[in-house]
């Protein structure tokens, strides 16, 4: 491991570093994403993945297991905390961070169970979800154009480790679903399906709606079946990201 000490905020690595954190989806276009935090880098260490570049506090430096991680990458920087807070996104900025390469995108795995979000607009919603999908075995989420970017960092904090072991493939069409092997299912106020009492197909892709407007009426006409969550407590609806995990757990239960 290379190790730099950085003491100028025009350091080209960190203004470099400054325009990927501040560009929600400007990973489409660098290929790049910057995480923050231990746990985040060590979720990515623990599936494989192997940072580029390790920024670090002087005070995380002398820690012995943040100064672990760090070695965990070819080069670090090694920052006072001032300069480490530009290009943090938190209000009490972690002492670590690193910029992570992201693999080509891949092909929509025909037969794997798995996630369709459709618009999703909150980042906190989109990261929950895909929490969710990997807390339950679910591998893939495809994400319809007009989600919110699956690898924005506000997406990427939600899903607390979760995108590291997820195959992750975005900006679709509802026509690319067309390559799933899988039956859609949705969940509807409008139907007579009860989700804990009907048979569940195994495996399936669930489809999470807009968060206002739910799932549009062109990917509704692709599911083979809808159910409904029971909610004896009279609320209209559930958040999308609380309806998918239940649906999700489900799933699984169901399986099991």
């Amino acid at each position: 491991m290379k190790l730099d000490p950085v003491t100028s905020r025009d350091n080209p690595a960190l203004v470099r570093l400054r325009k990927i954190a501040a560009d929600s989806a400007g990973y489409r276009k660098t290929g790049s994403v910057w995480v923050e935090g231990d746990h985040l880098l060590r979720a990515a260490l623990q599936r494989g993945w192997q940072p580029a570049l390790v920024v670090l506090t002087e005070g995380a430096m002398q820690d012995p297991a943040l100064a672990a991680l760090a070695g965990a990458a070819p080069r670090a920087l090694v920052v006072p905390t001032a300069l480490f807070k530009g290009l943090s996104g938190l209000e009490s900025p972690a002492q670590i961070g690193a910029e992570l390469t992201l693999p080509a995108a891949p092909a929509i795995a025909a037969d794997a169970a798995s996630v369709v979000l459709d618009r999703l607009q909150d980042a906190g919603n989109v990261g929950a979800i895909l929490r969710s999908a990997a807390a339950f075995g679910v591998r893939q989420v495809l994400a319809l154009k007009g989600t919110a970017a699956l690898w924005s960092p506000k997406v990427v904090r939600a899903g607390q480790g979760a995108h590291f072991g997820l195959r992750l493939v975005e900006g679709l069409a509802s026509d690319d679903l067309a390559a799933l092997q899988v039956p859609l299912i949705a969940t509807s106020s409008h139907t007579e399906h009860v989700l804990h009492r009907v048979s569940l197909p195994s495996p399936c892709a669930w489809v999470m709606g807009h968060e206002g407007q739910g799932v549009s009426p062109a990917l509704m006409a692709r599911c083979a079946l809808t159910v409904g969550i029971p909610q004896p407590g009279g609320e209209e609806s559930l958040n999308v990201a609380a309806a998918a995990a239940i649906c999700l757990y489900e799933s699984e239960r169901q399986r099991g």
